[in-house]
This record gives C-alpha cells, sequence and structure tokens, in this order.
C-alpha cells in the first residue's frame, strides 16, 4: 500500500487529466472548454516533470577535468535526466500562446455571434445554413 502512496503525483496528473476531459466534454461554453484543455495540459505537463525525477539524483553538471575522471565519478552518482524538464519548458510556452489565440477566437466568435455557447453558435450556424440552401 505504501508503494501507492510514494506515487502521489502520478495520481495527481490522472486526476487532473480526467478533470480537464470532463470539462472539455461536458461544458457547452467555449471558454470553459479552454480552461479543460488548459488543465488537461498542465496535468502532462506535471507528468513528464514527474518522470524526469529521479530519488537522490543530482543535476547533471560534471566538473573539468580528465575524461576518465568524470567517467568514473558519474558512475558512482544517480542523475535526473533534465530533458523532460527542457521540453516541458518549451510546451508551457506553446500552451500560453495556444491559449491566447483560442481566448481570442472565442472573443471574434462572440462578437459574431452575441454568444459563446456552442449550442447557440451551432443553432445560428443552421439557421444560416437553412436560409442559404432555400435562397437557391
Amino acid at each position: 500500500m505504501s508503494a501507492y502512496l510514494g506515487l502521489w503525483h502520478y495520481h495527481a496528473c490522472i486526476v487532473l487529466m480526467m478533470v480537464g476531459l470532463f470539462a472539455v466534454i461536458s461544458r457547452q461554453h467555449l471558454v470553459k472548454k479552454i480552461l479543460g484543455l488548459t488543465i488537461t495540459q498542465v496535468s502532462v505537463i506535471m507528468f513528464f516533470v514527474a518522470m524526469g525525477k529521479v530519488r537522490d539524483g543530482t543535476a547533471p553538471i560534471l566538473a573539468t577535468m580528465e575524461a576518465e575522471a568524470v567517467a568514473t565519478a558519474a558512475r558512482d552518482v544517480d542523475y535526473s535526466n533534465p530533458i523532460p524538464h527542457v521540453l516541458m519548458l518549451t510546451a508551457i510556452v506553446v500552451g500560453v500562446a495556444t491559449n491566447a489565440l483560442g481566448l481570442s477566437f472565442v472573443v471574434r466568435i462572440k462578437a459574431s455571434y452575441g454568444s459563446a455557447e456552442e449550442d447557440e453558435i451551432l443553432a445560428a450556424d443552421h439557421e444560416t445554413s437553412k436560409r442559404e440552401s432555400a435562397a437557391l
């Protein structure tokens, strides 16, 4: 049982992922959908950062010395993997840009349709297409 408690951060990632997906699927308001996507993205970032951490690991920074001495010193030390952390920094930047673009689209949709509710937008599009097909 204690082995499962030691993995609490993975459970937190799963719970956040499910909350985000639930918000995307169940909500009709476009801003709430974008917020759900953001929560899902945060859970993925947390998951990758948690995977990159090694218990009692240190940063992979080696002092300048001879190559053989570095190889000998590196055998006795556990290092954390920095690649997931670096990739997630990039993912954060891309996520912020994506959220900004999505919210700007919601502002334009709200200005065009007068609503940010998905079902109202679809109903307005349906009415427009019915009028256009009747005019033909």
